[in-house]
């Protein structure tokens, strides 16, 4: 009998009568953590915790931070290059230009659950590191390109390789902190997003002056960027941890410590090994596809992000006016960010809501930039900034879906669908902005204003399906289906004891677990 088997054997007992069986699980069924922390039950001294999280913070926020940083400037650069000249350079219509949108996010889609299969395979640092490497090999190949056929192949490579990103970043998020603590990490690695549109502002400012005869400004920018790709991803491979129970930084009873710190989020550290069962309730869960649906949805608009010069440029503003006025819509992104998983997390139960409000002023921009005389330029531009506001629902999401999702396959698979949903969302994007919508594109702003109106249902749905789910746990008998599992440890001298494994460390989904409670 496998150890599953004995673990669903044990559950099976008549709950009336609370019967325990001693269940010996192998070791590559539970959390990894599980094997640092079994047999230890005391509780961590707040004020460890605190200092340890601070640690954590100190070691890997920032390396984070520079990446999505890094990602998203990369990202972006085919909207900076738009301006800088790369559609004359190499012939782009209309409609190649849209598909260089378009083939980064199909390609993205198209290796995002094999990405997420390699995250759980393979060590997570490393794995990213590597990816980060191809990707700035990438970038800097744009500035080879001569026409649309070497664009897409190099805006190919550059999907495949960002799907090991986000993913990556939700896993290690929840593998280090609480889920209190999950979602103003995940905002403040998200925002560094707004961060990238101010940098590659300033650095499109400069390349728009430099005089180098047959190596245009935007040759210059990708291979800048992609330098400064390069260089991160060398960093990441030496610095960045793969898990709390091997990071570099911390000493052995600190790695104890950092275990038992996330005890109470109720889903581990990781497991290595892929769960067919759990892969299966990933896909018949509810919720995984209304956050797949959210994410879809939501990210239609986000075509805006090569759009966004364009658009400008169409108000009246010069190549250099424009440059320098996308900066804003970053500045705005930061601010709105920052202050949503602020209160996010300062109100219990609140992700929803505040996702729900701050969708609001995205509304009104639209109204705006779809109403306002087209004379009213500085109107018109105050209506596109404000539409940057909705990104803090879907950075909210994202922290969300982390902290409602237990066992560590069910929990790549969900991650893999949402951010499947996310590339849709983004490849059908572009197709909205056709040459016959300019310059009011009142059809783009009408379809993006409808998907906006349905995310923030969507928000209230997910809400009401996991109250009414947490009430009905509250109602349930105490579950002890999972209480005496013990795994076998090898000491220091090399002898073999049993040792007992909490049920927050058997690598349970939070559907197994009926002791598991949904944030909301």
């Amino acid at each position: 009998m496998s150890s599953r088997e004995s673990l669903d054997k044990a559950g099976s007992i008549d709950d009336e009568k609370r019967t325990h069986v001693h269940v010996a699980a192998a070791s590559e069924e539970v959390d990894t953590g599980a094997r640092l922390v079994a047999g230890t039950f005391e509780e961590v001294d707040p004020k460890e915790a605190l200092r340890l999280r601070k640690k954590i913070d100190r070691h890997i926020m920032p390396l984070m931070c520079v990446l999505y940083w890094i990602q998203f400037m990369d990202k972006t650069t085919l909207g900076s290059s738009a301006i800088l000249g790369i559609k004359t350079a190499t012939h782009l219509t209309t409609n190649e230009y849209n598909w260089l949108g378009t083939i980064f996010y199909l390609s993205y889609l198209a290796f995002e659950y094999p990405q997420n299969l390699a995250l759980q395979r393979f060590p997570v640092g490393k794995w990213m590191s590597i990816n980060i490497f191809v990707w700035g090999i990438a970038l800097c190949s744009h500035a080879a390109c001569k026409n649309f056929g070497g664009l897409m192949a190099c805006r190919f490579i550059l999907g495949m390789c960002e799907g090991s990103i986000t993913a990556g970043f939700m896993i290690v998020t929840s593998m280090f902190y609480t889920r209190k603590e999950q979602t103003i990490r995940v905002g403040y690695w998200f925002l560094m997003n707004g961060t990238a549109q101010i940098i590659i502002g300033f650095i499109s400012f400069g390349v728009l002056h430099s005089k180098t005869g047959g190596f245009q400004p935007w040759q210059w920018l990708v291979i800048i960027t992609g330098l400064l790709t390069l260089i991160t991803a060398v960093a990441f491979w030496f610095m960045f941890p793969d898990s709390p129970t091997t990071a570099w930084f911390l000493a052995p009873e600190e790695r104890v410590t950092a275990v038992q710190r996330i005890k109470g989020n109720q889903t581990g550290v990781e497991n290595k090994r892929f769960k067919k069962e759990q892969f299966y309730e990933a896909l018949l869960d509810p919720k995984t596809w209304l956050f797949a649906l959210f994410s879809a949805l939501d990210n239609v608009p986000n075509s805006l992000t090569n759009q966004q010069q364009i658009i400008m440029a169409s108000f009246g503003f010069t190549s250099l006016q424009t440059t320098l006025l996308a900066m804003v819509s970053g500045v705005v992104e930061i601010v709105t960010i920052f202050t949503g998983v602020h209160i996010a997390s300062y109100f219990t139960n609140a992700r929803a809501y505040v996702g729900v409000i701050y969708f609001i002023p995205t509304l009104l921009g639209i109204l705006l930039v779809n109403l306002l005389p087209w004379t009213d330029k500085v109107g018109l531009l105050f209506g596109q900034w404000m539409t940057t506001i909705s990104v803090t629902a879907f950075v909210l999401q994202l922290s969300w879906i982390t902290n409602v999702t237990a066992g560590h396959t069910k929990k790549v698979t969900v991650n893999a669908i949402m951010l499947i949903a996310y590339c849709v969302g983004n490849a059908a994007g572009p197709f909205m902005w056709q040459a016959k919508y300019v310059p009011r594109n009142h059809v783009p702003w009408t379809v993006i204003g409808i998907c906006y109106v349905c995310c923030m249902i969507i928000l209230l749905i997910i809400r009401f399906l996991l109250w009414r789910e947490n009430k009905r746990r509250d109602a349930e008998p105490p579950d002890t289906k999972y209480d005496d599992v013990y795994i076998e440890v090898t000491l220091p001298d090399g002898s073999h004891v049993e040792r007992k494994v909490q049920k927050e460390y058997l690598d349970l989904t939070d559907i197994q677990n009926r002791d598991f409670r949904y944030i909301l």
